[in-house]
């Protein structure tokens, strides 16, 4: 055998090996969903039911804490990506000696652990009459999701060119206008991509409402997902694979919505003529 076939057979092997640790996961998921009797063994369900389906499916468990999801991330997702505009369109657009000291100090932001400012927030929230309110909840994701995606759509906006704007500037546009109607319609794909980034992060995120919502019918599916694990270890494990399927239902959903934006690319063809 040749080196580039043993190396092209290791490449091979190594990949099946991660493909396998994404999988067994899934199929364990989807399959203990369908058994009323799951474990932590990944096999087929010997009578597929949905029992489990139909225990989760209720308005304590289920369909409060996801309506809860849905307005926490979808709020503060939308909140990101507007802020994320206007904060990345005049650091694309126009150059000062304070450009790159910020977009560093953003970089370093993003990689600040959340737990290492809870206790401060924590605080503050208690002093503002925030402390167990969806909206306040929402405002500090939108705050720890920001640094990124306004690095996310600085890098996209700087793809665009300027000779777009200059065009609109003559036809007597406002920068305003110019933001609305030439640049974010061209970087569609990358508002796709920090809206649904933004999103996934703040679906899946389970410390920050742990910690500012106190009230049971104000969690998320995040947090109420605790209801699974019972006292000495004991765990349900097909009603929580079930209610783990349908909690992933509107990640999927949205991407899948999005998905044509973020293979789109900038449609600049025809747009400046020569």
């Amino acid at each position: 055998m040749s080196r580039t076939a043993r190396r092209r057979l290791a490449a091979d092997a190594g990949l099946l090996v991660v493909a396998a640790a994404f999988a067994v996961p899934l199929a364990w998921l989807v399959l203990a969903s369908l058994d009323a009797e799951a474990t932590l063994r990944v096999r087929p369900p010997e009578k597929p039911t949905l029992e489990n389906f139909s225990a989760v499916l209720t308005d304590e468990t289920t369909f409060t804490p996801v309506r809860n999801s849905l307005v926490l991330c979808g709020g503060a997702t939308a909140l990101t990506v507007v802020c994320a505009a206007l904060a990345a369109y005049p650091l694309s657009r126009y150059r000062s000696r304070l450009s790159r000291p910020y977009l560093l100090g953003i970089l370093f932001a993003t990689c600040l652990p959340v737990t290492a400012v809870m206790v401060p927030v924590y605080g503050l929230f208690v002093q503002t009459g925030l402390i167990d309110t969806l909206y306040g909840t929402a405002l500090f994701l939108a705050a720890s999701q920001l640094p990124f995606a306004v690095w996310l759509m600085k890098n996209f906006m700087d793809s665009v060119p300027t000779v777009l704007e200059e065009a609109a500037w003559t036809d007597g546009a406002s920068w305003w206008q110019t933001l609305l109607r030439v640049v974010l319609p061209l970087t569609g794909p990358g508002v796709a991509v920090v809206a649904i980034y933004s999103f996934v992060m703040m679906w899946g995120n389970f410390f920050v409402p742990f910690m500012l919502l106190l009230s049971p019918e104000q969690m998320p599916a995040s947090v109420s997902i605790f209801t699974f694990f019972g006292n000495y270890g004991a765990v349900v494990y097909g009603q929580l694979a079930a209610f783990s399927v349908l909690y992933s239902t509107p990640v999927i959903l949205l991407y899948v919505l999005i998905s044509r934006r973020l293979g789109g690319g900038f449609a600049l063809g025809g747009a400046v003529k020569g």
